[in-house]
Formats: C-alpha cells, structure tokens, sequence
C-alpha cells in the first residue's frame, strides 16, 4: 500500500489515514479496505487509485481494475443497505457487522457511525476472526471522530487529491 498524502488534512483526518493504513499493514490477507459514507462515497481506502477511480465514476464509467477502491465501496454500501433493510423486516436492531465467505476470499462489513461503513476484502487464507477484531479495533477508534465535518473533509480530499499528491 502506498501511504496516502496528508499534508494539508486536519488532525483527525490524518489518524484515520494512520488507522487505515496500520489495518491494512498489521493484518495478515488484507487486500483492499474502504471506508464509505452513509450515502455509499468513498471516503477513506487503502488503493492507491483510489482517488482516481472516484473522480472516473463521477465523470463516466470506471476503468479501474476488478476490486479497486470505487468497486468495493459500491459492494460495501450495496451489502450494507441490503442488511440494514432485512433487519428492518426481521425487526431484530441494528446491523453491526457482515461476513460473506467466498471460495477465494471474504468480504466484511461494518458499521462505523451515522451510517459510515469499513469494508475489508480479504484473501481466501486470511483469518476471519483476525480481520473481524482488527476491523471492531477501527471501528472504536473512528467512529466518535468520524463526524459529518470529517466526512466532508474527506470527501473533499478525494477530489482534490492531485493538488496534494497521490495515494
């Protein structure tokens, strides 16, 4: 992973760039992560094309790889609005986290805060219990900083990334 530019970023959007990264380079089979807005924008990943393909999927279709940034956030709030909708029906609270095993991977999803979600796309060796206690360790660490002030910030970061540097 590329570490991503901070210059410029308030305090707090810069330890949520060191929590992402230190998730991504602690924890064994993590291939991609993204930290999505109740709305279903990146705001936070660990691709280095990330800003890239977010400024594509606004201007025309995405021509980033399979499993870029802008695909697993797309899924990450596709899944999470999909949950959050049968625990409605079902009437059994709030959803807090998803696995979904694959023969060749694992996707998780988490809640964050105010409807923010953390996805990790993980390779078919990862330790799922591993990723899942890593991921509830970010989650506590962001989600009382991850305010919609934050999320603006952030958002903003994507687009303007290319003043700043690249990821």
């Amino acid at each position: 992973m590329t570490a991503p530019s901070t210059f410029g970023l308030s305090s707090e959007a810069r330890n949520l760039h060191w929590l992402l990264t230190n998730l991504v380079e602690e924890v064994p089979g993590i291939q991609s992560v993204a930290v999505v807005s109740s709305d279903g924008l990146l705001l936070l990943s660990s691709d280095p094309g990330a800003n890239a393909d977010a400024r594509e999927a606004r201007s025309e279709r995405p021509r980033g790889p399979r499993g870029s940034s802008a695909d697993l956030a797309t899924v990450v709030s596709g899944i999470g609005s999909l949950t959050i909708g049968a625990a409605r029906l079902m009437e059994f609270g709030g959803v807090r986290h998803t696995m979904v095993a694959m023969d060749e991977g694992s996707l998780f999803v988490m809640s964050i805060s105010d409807g923010s979600l953390l996805g990790v796309h993980g390779s078919a060796d990862c330790d799922m219990s591993v990723v899942a206690y890593h991921m509830a360790l970010f989650v506590g660490r962001a989600g009382h900083v991850l305010t919609p002030e934050l999320r603006s910030e952030l958002r903003k970061s994507l687009e303007t990334e290319p003043a700043r540097g690249t990821r």
